[in-house]
């Protein structure tokens, strides 16, 4: 089957899409990728005002909701303005996170629980709290933003790691138990992706330029990611294409893992 330009704009014209993270990075560009394949977009975050900008960016087809998801009824009230305004939800990117840098020795119990409250719980609470609205909608598709660090180790990632390991099994389990009812579910697991937040660990590393070496050399194709080089795939997850997809992790990491 080939697509005309016509069809990649209107693949997800029929979506209702939410996105958690959505004011910067890798949230920004699968919102702003969703939107200009049709779908209708809550966008969720805590930064009101990157929201703001980014839904005057898309237009009337965006919503915005400032929120803290790691309380479930923040989570509750983010699926029920969705419906409100747009009548269903039928695709989740659970996107927000954050990474603290450390060993186990390193990492404090504040930055601990900060990261399996907001990389774990957070997706949880709103995974849970659409699934009605998905079988309402007669199915769905939940993507989950991993990581390559999910799969495999690093060094001074002691709480991020694990965090995102959790994120691949809550995925895999979520796809057995909810496949009956045509809701599906999966996950992207990024390499090293040029965002706000990890421009923040080179920063703060003892030598920026040779961590920013390091990191290049780390990817078989020569350079680090870019937001958008996650954004197809995240679209692709929300259509109806990927209707016999669920279960299943997708590394986009410029060939890190096959190193």
């Amino acid at each position: 089957m080939t697509y005309t330009v016509a069809d990649m704009e209107s693949r997800l014209h029929d979506k209702v899409a939410i996105v958690t993270g959505a004011g910067s990075g890798i949230g920004r560009a699968c919102a702003l990728a969703l939107a200009r394949a049709g779908a209708k977009v809550m966008l969720v975050g805590r930064r009101k005002p990157l929201l703001d900008d980014l839904a005057r960016e898309i237009g009337d087809s965006a919503m915005v909701h400032a929120a803290d998801l790691t309380v479930a009824r923040e989570a509750d009230r983010v699926v029920g303005q969705t419906v409100a305004r747009f009548g269903a939800v039928n695709v989740l990117l659970n996107n927000a996170g954050v990474l603290h840098i450390g060993t186990v020795e390193q990492v404090t119990e504040e930055q601990w629980d900060q990261t399996f409250n907001l990389n774990v719980r957070a997706l949880w609470l709103l995974s849970r709290a659409v699934l009605p609205a998905m079988r309402k909608a007669g199915g769905g598709s939940i993507i989950n933003m991993a990581s390559v660090l999910g799969i495999n180790g690093a060094r001074n990632r002691a709480s991020y790691a694990p965090s995102k390991g959790a994120v691949v099994l809550l995925t895999k389990c979520m796809a057995l138990d909810h496949g009956h009812e045509n809701i599906r579910v999966n996950a992207i697991c990024p390499s090293f992706v040029e965002t706000d937040l990890t421009a923040a660990v080179i920063r703060q590393s003892p030598n920026p330029e040779a961590t920013r070496r390091d990191r290049v050399a780390a990817h078989p194709l020569g350079r680090l990611g870019q937001p958008q080089d996650v954004a197809g795939l995240a679209v692709y997850l929300a259509s109806d294409e990927s209707s016999w997809v669920t279960g299943a992790t997708f590394p986009v990491d410029g060939g890190y893992l096959a190193v």
